[in-house]
């Protein structure tokens, strides 16, 4: 075991963070606690846990984090803030919106920051599950795939891995409930990741644009998904998924329309919202979560 405190720059409201990630079945979350142990991925069928506890307020977070070993102490560290986008302070992000129209729901849900999903392969799988289906369902069909091909330690799940997916059969994802596009999407993408035919750590060098370019050329991947890769894989900060229909609904509550906003619409409320769009669309999700 080896542990270390650290301290970020205020505000950063953890108890929101936690509240999130419970929605997530998967998530190894103890809100009494304050914390959550994190699958840290190490290749194969290997990995470790690692536990962030928060001990300090959303005006002075601060954290204790727990790891299994102290082998590469320094990696695993940068792994967790950059998870949990430590090194991004709030402020300015928060001063913006104050002087748009989506300063209601900033005051309320002041000091939530973008959260990222914990391995890019998973955050990749992950998002294909979810294409089109309503979020309770898509976090049961996600439980359903990870508890049957996804191994376990400790109480925490990790995502099966590039190569293991590559191997399943449509039938046996079939039998899981997904549909015949949806599995035959996600073993694509663990042929594509497991032969290195996609790197998706290079994409982390790329601007957004080469991100969609290079993701929507793959079979299963549209514009949506790449956008959802962009945002809770890599954490880019000016991203705007439109076609979300949680956005869509959000929008309609927040300013009390009749019908859900048009595609010019949604242009028109965001063009205000720049550089922190990432943002703009984390907030709305909260606002009706």
């Amino acid at each position: 075991m080896a542990g270390r405190s650290v301290k970020v720059e205020g505000p950063y409201d953890f108890d929101r963070v936690l509240d999130r990630l419970a929605l997530d079945p998967l998530n190894a979350v103890d809100q009494e606690n304050r914390s959550v142990k994190v699958p840290y991925y190490l290749g194969g069928e290997n990995g470790e846990v690692i536990e962030i506890q928060a001990t300090g307020t959303t005006d002075q977070p601060e954290f204790m984090i727990t790891f299994e070993n102290g082998d590469n102490l320094e990696a695993k560290q940068n792994r967790i803030s950059a998870i949990f986008q430590w090194q991004t302070g709030l402020h300015d992000m928060h001063a913006h919106f104050l002087e748009t129209d989506l300063k209601p729901i900033f005051e309320e849900h002041v000091g939530t920051p973008l959260v990222l999903e914990f391995d890019p392969f998973a955050t990749i799988v992950k998002s294909i599950i979810h294409q089109q289906l309503n979020l309770k369902f898509a976090f049961t069909l996600t439980h359903r795939f990870v508890t049957t091909y996804g191994w376990e330690k400790d109480g925490v799940w990790f995502y099966p891995s590039p190569e293991k997916v590559a191997g399943l059969t449509v039938e046996e994802l079939r039998e899981l409930q997904f549909s015949q596009r949806k599995a035959e999407y996600v073993i694509g993408i663990g042929q594509k990741v497991s032969t290195g035919e996609l790197d998706l750590n290079q994409l982390a060098e790329q601007t957004d644009e080469e991100v969609i370019k290079e993701l929507t050329k793959i079979r299963g991947i549209g514009p949506w998904t790449a956008q959802s890769f962009l945002l809770f894989g890599l954490g880019r900060p000016n991203l705007f998924p439109k076609a979300d229909i949680g956005i869509q609904n959000a929008i309609k509550q927040l300013f009390q329309m009749e019908q859900k906003p048009t595609m010019d619409e949604l242009d028109e409320f965001s063009a205000a919202w720049h550089p922190y769009l990432s943002y703009a669309s984390l907030y709305l999700w909260r606002s009706i979560e």
